[in-house]
């Protein structure tokens, strides 16, 4: 019954179609690492954007157990855009370099040409949901 939820099957004659449910979610824990920019393409809607900093520490040493070995740090950044309206409008607002906040969405990869129109990749992520987690990295209102 509940395999029933995520996939719908049309008629069983001649041709049969599946239609099956699939998942593109992210949830990031991190540091913002630029002030947001808002950007407007002509006849698009605007979109907010800024970077988050994630952090994955290990220590190296043969055990788990041990407190002996170096500890050791890899920093990944992502490039978050905020289409929501009243999301997109209060992240640009109240975000600030150094926040710490939480961002779901989802994973998006796209092409574009720079300005020496060469051809690049970019992974961005859409976030839907913007939780805020420390006051020491929100702009202060004027």
């Amino acid at each position: 019954q509940v395999l029933r939820q995520f996939v719908r099957h049309e008629s069983d004659t001649v041709t049969s179609m599946v239609l099956e449910r699939s998942m593109n979610r992210v949830q990031l824990l991190g540091r913002v690492g630029q002030d947001p920019i808002m950007r407007q393409v002509e006849g698009k809607n605007p979109v907010t954007i800024f970077t988050l900093a994630t952090n994955e520490m290990w220590r190296t040493g043969d055990s788990d157990v041990s407190q002996g070995g170096d500890i050791s740090q890899k920093t990944t950044w992502h490039r978050i855009s905020v289409f929501r309206p009243g999301l997109r409008d209060v992240t640009y607002q109240y975000v600030k370099k150094g926040a710490r906040i939480y961002v779901e969405g989802k994973i998006d990869y796209g092409e574009y040409t720079d300005k020496n129109n060469v051809r690049r990749q970019a992974t961005t992520i859409i976030a839907d949901n913007v939780i805020f987690l420390s006051d020491g990295g929100v702009k202060e209102k004027v």
